[in-house]
């Protein structure tokens, strides 16, 4: 089957991610385990994002993401961002990336502000030690960084983060 065909038949995976804030609203990105053999070492960085279980509300699953890729559960929800934003995987990804199940992801965000101490943030041993970690290192970066942080074919998705933060009401 050709790739187009594949793509044309292949649904978008629902998942959420979630943009964390801290007082400086600097936004917190985890630099991804296992990415740098496929994109380099220069798209790496992420916001957490995860898949939503069945059954499972997009807040819910934003808020267990949140909490299985960086032990954070101190925050308070700023705002959720109206749109589903998606993305495609690139040719080569197709039938391989997501199980071989996707086309690419649709995506619920929601923008949150981190309330807690930084030693509560644990990418080495996140959920509590229950979950394997996926990043190796973590950093606050300015918010308009971030969509040169990310793989290029998800770049779209953190420009309309980045948008619907820009557009909310600031203190």
């Amino acid at each position: 089957m050709s790739t187009a065909s594949l793509r044309a038949t292949l649904p978008y995976r629902p998942c959420v991610g979630v943009m964390v804030l801290n007082a400086k609203d600097q936004v917190f990105v985890g630099h991804r385990i296992g990415f740098q053999e496929h994109f380099g070492d220069e798209h790496v960085w992420q916001m957490p994002q995860g898949g939503i279980d069945k059954g499972e509300e997009p807040w819910d699953a934003a808020k267990r993401e949140l909490f299985e890729e960086t032990n954070i559960s101190s925050f308070d929800l700023i705002s959720e961002v109206s749109d589903w934003l998606r993305y495609d995987l690139p040719d080569d990804s197709i039938g391989v990336a997501l199980k071989g199940r996707f086309r690419g992801q649709t995506q619920k965000w929601f923008i949150v502000r981190f309330t807690g101490d930084e030693s509560e943030i644990d990418v080495d041993q996140p959920g509590g030690g229950a979950h394997p970690a996926e990043f190796k290192a973590w950093r606050w970066i300015d918010v308009d960084a971030l969509p040169g942080l990310i793989v290029p074919f998800k770049r779209a998705v953190y420009e309309g983060v980045v948008e619907a933060w820009h557009k909310l009401p600031k203190p």
